[in-house]
């Protein structure tokens, strides 16, 4: 008589998981055979679980990365030039947890944005927070925020993200305001978060394309200085 509201107590609860769990070893007859703390701890267990899941596809959500991508799924056998023990040691993460950046670049069509993605997804999974923008679209998203207002929210919100994945670096001559724009969202992150940059362009082409010496100087300094990975992606 008490396993329904005992259900109902868990999802009054919205413990959800520990419900379902529930629900699994009703319909298992040799559940009994369990002592109540193992029964106990698989329905915790399974609560953990759900929750851990929930979190990451929220994540994933947020992120809006442009390829469903994973490093597991790499394969080495196709020339890139993918150094493997370079992979494997990204994927331990610990570069977005010093601070570090990774540079990936290329030309079209090796797949310089789909292990950018891949990285960025390890991330998540590994309970970072994350966003994907080309750079083209973010700096044209900080133009509209200076004229709606929402220019020192939209710099606030960029800070606060792990890892910033600035996808199709250098694909045009960037502007005074450009320039200044992506100084501020670099500096705000500089030393705190990590950045992860794709590009068709060797890094020493991306002074001229950034422009004025001075900032470029400054822009470079805060995103090349901390570099972690330089990849022909």
């Amino acid at each position: 008589m008490l396993k329904h509201p005992t259900l109902d107590g868990l999802q009054t609860l919205k413990l959800t998981g520990m419900a379902a769990a529930l629900t699994d070893q009703m319909a298992t007859p040799e559940i009994d055979e369990l002592a109540f703390e193992e029964r106990l701890g698989l329905l915790v267990d399974r609560e953990i679980t759900e929750r851990e899941n929930r979190r990451l596809t929220s994540r994933l959500r947020r992120a809006r990365l442009r390829h469903a991508a994973a490093l597991e799924d790499i394969d080495y056998r196709n020339p890139r030039g993918l150094d493997k023990g370079l992979i494997q040691s990204l994927a331990s993460c610990q570069w977005a947890k010093e601070h570090l950046n990774i540079l990936i670049t290329g030309p079209t069509g090796v797949g310089k944005t789909w292990l950018a993605c891949a990285l960025a997804h390890k991330t998540c999974r590994e309970g970072y927070t994350v966003q994907y923008l080309r750079l083209t679209r973010l700096l044209r998203d900080l133009m509209i925020a200076k004229g709606d207002g929402r220019y020192p929210k939209l710099l606030a919100n960029l800070a606060k993200v792990d890892v910033l994945l600035l996808d199709d670096w250098g694909l045009m001559k960037l502007s005074a305001e450009n320039r200044r724009d992506l100084l501020e969202v670099l500096e705000d992150r500089h030393g705190r978060r990590s950045t992860i940059a794709t590009s068709q362009l060797p890094i020493d082409e991306w002074h001229a394309v950034i422009g004025d010496p001075t900032l470029a100087d400054a822009i470079l300094d805060r995103l090349v200085q901390r570099l972690q990975d330089q990849s022909q992606g």
